[in-house]
């Protein structure tokens, strides 16, 4: 019979070579299947593509960063939502004895976040090719892009762990997601649009706390609620 390992559902410590092992692994099925990272680039390429030909223009900040935060939140569903569709069921048991929960997520949350920072820049970098840049403030929207990449990047890891476990996909997930990503979305929206039109770093201060304080929130919730999902 098989022996549950008690201990690393309820110790809270992390084995760090553990979660760097699980990151290479992350890695390593990325790069020998590529069919998130090709998927999502082709999703961005087409999707800017698309609205450079309706707008052929800079357009409005406002229509640019409301179209900006549409792509990348769509774009932020579709990478994190394969997070467990590719984890076979040997290796989710082979993984359940080796590893705890808490270092499966964690090492799911960060190469998420890895992952959908690298679509946020290219977003950036596709939309200011074919409709024009319109940030003023290019440090602090680079760091609102990072910010809210880790944010989506929990939120949606564990909601596709969720749908996992309930038997769901990609549509499971996204319904899921988008109550728990609104916070998220309407904070990163306004702070934005202050770096969009170049107001003072002070200013988006607050805004960009409040984006932190959001990371620690699902962070913290992914980090506790997570054990309880991998031993059901």
């Amino acid at each position: 019979m098989l022996k549950i390992n008690v201990n690393s559902y309820l110790c809270p410590a992390l084995n760090f070579n553990h979660f760097i092992l699980l990151l290479k692994k992350e890695f390593d099925i990325e790069f020998r299947q590529k069919t998130a990272l090709n998927g999502i680039i082709l999703f961005v390429l087409s999707t800017v593509f698309v609205s450079y030909l309706a707008f052929q223009h800079v357009i409005a900040p406002n229509v640019w960063n409301a179209l900006f935060w549409i792509i990348l939140l769509f774009g932020a569903i579709i990478t994190a939502s394969k997070s467990f569709l590719n984890e076979q069921k040997g290796r989710m048991l082979y993984n359940y004895f080796i590893y705890s929960p808490r270092e499966v997520i964690l090492s799911k949350i960060f190469y998420n976040s890895i992952l959908l920072t690298f679509v946020s820049f290219l977003t950036l970098f596709l939309f200011s090719i074919f409709i024009g840049s319109v940030v003023q403030d290019l440090g602090t929207f680079s760091l609102i892009l990072f910010l809210t990449s880790f944010g989506f990047s929990a939120i949606l890891t564990l909601m596709a762990g969720i749908s996992v476990k309930a038997g769901g996909s990609f549509t499971l997930t996204a319904i899921l997601s988008f109550p728990l990503t609104f916070p998220m979305l309407l904070v990163a929206i306004k702070v934005s649009k202050l770096a969009i039109d170049g107001i003072a770093f002070s200013v988006c201060l607050q805004y960009l706390l409040v984006l932190l304080l959001l990371n620690l929130i699902v962070s913290i919730l992914s980090f506790v609620l997570f054990p309880y999902l991998w031993h059901d």
